[in-house]
């Protein structure tokens, strides 16, 4: 017999009320967004950082072209993706917003001031599911188990077909092509996978091959105009 908590009794349903608030916040805010790509990496990525700079510039590339983007909200590769999209200057005048999706930690995390839109979350798995929901492509920069644990997220809805196939971007490929050569040499012939899901994302190594991906999708299958199947 599994022991009895009294306290987690008398608070979990009331937590479901927080968490049903956070999602009721957070649809509202994101639903009248735009096309939107998130962009994952390292909170721990210095300014001077190559991979910092080159998610600065893919973010701005996306802003002048009517792309918002959204980000975890923190320092590191979201602060230089969200200060790409601020600085972005669209042709059409009409400045799509740089997003912050911050959460609540006792470390590391703190909301960066270059996200002109901030969502405040305190569950992890609300964050992750507007991560995602709200986005036509995605881009992983160089990071540690956050961004491997987004990368398998959505590798794995679209592997299902819960979500279109969006454009699943891995920059840098110095960082990724060991995981990669692991995954096809172990995972692959030991059919944890199936053939050919690898080319599931793309690796790239410079911003405009990034942005390219992305405004290719969007050309030639446009954003989505309804919910991806795994969020009705």
């Amino acid at each position: 017999m599994m022991p009895t908590y009294p306290q987690r009794q008398s608070e979990d349903p009331w937590r479901v009320f927080r968490i049903m608030a956070e999602f009721v916040d957070s649809f509202d805010t994101l639903s009248r967004l735009g096309p939107a790509v998130t962009v994952f990496g390292s909170a721990r990525t210095k300014s001077e950082d190559p991979y910092y700079k080159a998610a600065q510039a893919i973010a701005r590339s996306l802003g002048e072209n009517d792309i918002s983007v959204i980000t975890g909200g923190g320092p590191g590769i979201m602060e230089a993706a969200n200060r790409g999209g601020a600085e972005a200057r669209p042709k059409s005048g009409v400045k799509p917003p740089s997003v912050g999706l911050n959460i609540e930690l006792p470390f590391e995390q703190k909301g960066n001031r270059f996200a002109n839109l901030q969502v405040n979350f305190h569950y992890f798995f609300s964050r992750k599911v507007c991560l995602v929901k709200y986005s036509m492509g995605f881009v992983y920069m160089p990071g540690g188990f956050g961004t491997l644990d987004e990368l398998f997220e959505v590798v794995t809805l679209v592997q299902t077909q819960r979500i279109p196939a969006f454009p699943l971007i891995l920059y840098g490929s110095q960082y990724w092509e060991g995981l990669i050569a692991w995954i096809k040499a172990t995972m692959e012939p030991a059919k944890m996978i199936s053939p050919g899901d690898t080319d599931l994302f793309t690796i790239v190594d410079t911003p405009e091959a990034a942005v390219e991906k992305i405004l290719h999708y969007r050309r030639t299958v446009g954003a989505p105009e309804s919910v991806p199947a795994a969020y009705r």
